[in-house]
């Protein structure tokens, strides 16, 4: 019960990206095309108030609900970054939906999303079998 506002949350997030069109196929396919700037600009937007919301976190020292530190570890950069970006932004380019809005695309009907859902989760559980001997 004390998790129905994050449900409320996820249900509402899926709304604006359907009304922001952001799980749109074709507008997906207009970014990776560089035809439209309307993906970029969303996506350079979640960046600017990303960036802003860790600072005031860190500025203010903003605990979490229940009183606990926020922590924000360095990560440290590798080659595996590389590798595994590359990776996503072909499994985004080829299916149309990075892994975010999956879940309302299958609930505004595409059920065909499943298949990506189900083959992100494969994917998640290899990277879990394989991670001692992938470069980090």
């Amino acid at each position: 019960m004390k998790n129905l506002k994050f449900l409320a949350l996820g249900i509402l997030f899926g709304f604006i990206l359907i009304k922001g069109e952001v799980i749109s196929w074709f507008r997906i396919q207009e970014m990776f095309r560089f035809q439209s700037f309307h993906m970029y600009g969303v996506i350079c937007s979640a960046i600017v108030v990303g960036m802003i919301s860790i600072l005031i976190i860190k500025k203010f020292k903003i605990k979490t609900f229940s009183g606990e530190e926020i922590k924000i570890d360095p990560k440290e950069f590798t080659k595996g970054n590389v590798i595994g970006g590359l990776l996503f932004g072909l499994g985004w380019a080829m299916t149309g939906a990075c892994p975010g809005p999956l879940y309302a695309l299958i609930g505004s009907g595409s059920l065909i999303v499943i298949a990506v859902l189900l083959s992100a989760v494969f994917g998640t559980y290899i990277y879990g079998v394989l991670k001692d001997k992938l470069p980090h």
